[in-house]
């Protein structure tokens, strides 16, 4: 066999920089547009229509239907947005996904993208360290396009050529020729390697690379593509794990969606593919067999997901009911429980601060509610609702002791990351909040510690003079 483990680490950092370039490229659109996603987000999904297509462009914009997943489970999670409308502005991420693989067909298999890859990158440069932040996002934009389009054309070029490695084609013939069997295995493959790179652009070219050259065929291909589709929902459930209910119920509808997509091309696998294969053969009519390929693989994707989101955009009320019915409503309690932050679930620190607002503004509910109980401490005349009603006050004050260190970190850890002249003012002002905030829950609690002393000091007076009573009595 000629392919050494040395070319398996080329093709492993050929992978490694496409998957760079990605992530570079998607947070450097965020970046540039994190207010106005979230003006989108919030302003465009008054119905289930709006919401698709809000979807559709959003992810169509920052290239990462996983990074618009999660960014919907955040602003579920944040009350932004009901599940309801998530559910349709997933089913348009679903859609804006396909894009990037027609520009992968488009750029990567019919022009020679990567020629252009160094001159961009001598574009980009100046504006990377220019000292305006729109300016420094766009710079990032184009060496994550660089970088992508460099790792594909590396990708290509050090994929193992089957060929000249019969033990390998023996190997992969194994399992491509089950039938039904191979299009499951592959549908598995697909789910379990999307799970792993967390990114499905990333398997996507892949499979793009292995149809094109002819390691797998149409139909296998078109398989990992659902798989594809399943593994990109775990993205947005492992985001969701330390959620609020809402916001898990918003992740797992994606995968209930995906999932129910996959199982009904299942069904219809064959008339499927063969009316794609059709379809672009008819319109494409081109001589090389890679080129070919690619787009039918991007016009299968697209397809399969157009059609789920038409089949189920009606049934939105019913997928919102299945997964409340899976995800039922926890009770609330007074535990310490930071609501809307969960470690970060927004990919940018633009995006990140609409969270610590709204875990402010629970924390100044809380200290008002906490208020509200050292009042009616003053009226409480009963001494065993009086220690019930002390202790919870007690139980607020470790709560707000508690969150003003967890907020505080939290906008800190924000603070790190590039942030506007605005959100660095923004994240100032907030820090100032908590502390006033965690200062006014703590002049309650020493306010309750007074009412509780004065309370003692009646009780044991009244004790005594009621001995003394009864003895003077006796």
């Amino acid at each position: 066999m000629e392919y050494s483990f040395y070319d398996f680490l080329k093709l492993l950092g050929s992978l490694a920089l496409f998957l760079y370039g990605m992530k570079i490229m998607s947070e450097g659109l965020q970046k540039f547009a994190g207010d106005r996603l979230r003006k989108i987000l919030t302003a465009m999904t008054t119905n289930r229509v709006t919401g698709v297509l809000t979807g559709v462009l959003i992810t169509a914009l920052i290239q990462s239907s996983s990074a618009t997943t999660v960014m919907v489970v955040s602003f579920v999670n944040a009350g932004l947005l009901t599940l309801s409308q998530s559910i349709g502005v997933i089913m348009g991420a679903n859609i804006g996904t396909t894009v990037t693989a027609w520009i992968i067909s488009a750029l990567g298999f019919k022009v020679d993208i990567a020629a252009m890859a160094l001159p961009l990158l001598a574009v980009g440069v100046p504006l990377l360290f220019s000292g305006k932040s729109n300016r420094k996002s766009i710079g990032e934009f184009i060496f994550g396009f660089s970088f992508l389009f460099m790792g594909l054309s590396l990708l290509k070029t050090n994929a193992p050529d089957l060929s000249r490695n019969p033990e390998m084609l023996s190997f992969v013939q194994n399992y491509t020729d089950m039938g039904s069997g191979s299009v499951i295995l592959f549908v598995v493959i697909g789910t379990v390697l999307t799970m792993i790179v967390q990114a499905s652009a990333a398997t996507m070219a892949i499979t793009l690379i292995m149809c094109a050259n002819g390691w797998i065929s149409f139909e296998l291909g078109a398989a990992l593509v659902l798989g594809e589709n399943i593994g990109t929902t775990i993205t947005a459930n492992l985001a969701a794990l330390t959620a609020n209910t809402q916001a898990r119920r918003a992740a797992l509808a994606h995968l209930v969606f995906n999932v129910f997509g996959v199982i009904w091309v299942l069904c219809l696998f064959k008339p499927v593919t063969m009316g794609v294969s059709w379809f672009v053969e008819d319109i494409m009519r081109t001589a090389d067999p890679a080129v070919a390929v690619s787009f039918k693989l991007s016009a299968f994707h697209t397809t399969f997901n157009i059609c789920n989101v038409l089949i189920l955009i009606w049934f939105v009320k019913l997928i919102e009911k299945t997964v409340c019915k899976i995800i039922p409503q926890r009770e609330q309690d007074e535990e310490y429980r930071l609501r809307f932050i969960t470690g970060g679930m927004l990919s940018t620190a633009e995006l990140s601060i609409l969270q610590a607002r709204k875990e402010i503004n629970l924390f100044a509910e809380r200290t008002h509610r906490m208020f509200g109980m050292v009042r009616d401490l003053l009226h409480t005349t009963n001494d065993n609702d009086f220690n019930k009603l002390f202790s919870r006050i007690e139980k607020y004050e470790n709560i707000s002791d508690n969150m003003e260190v967890e907020i505080a970190n939290y906008l800190n850890q924000v603070s790190d990351g590039r942030l506007s002249s605005e959100s660095k003012l923004q994240i100032r002002a907030m820090l100032r909040e908590v502390t006033e905030i965690e200062s006014i829950g703590d002049s309650c609690y020493n306010l309750a510690r007074t009412i509780n002393r004065k309370h003692r000091s009646i009780w044991i007076l009244l004790r005594n003079s009621m001995i003394i009573f009864i003895r003077c009595s006796s």
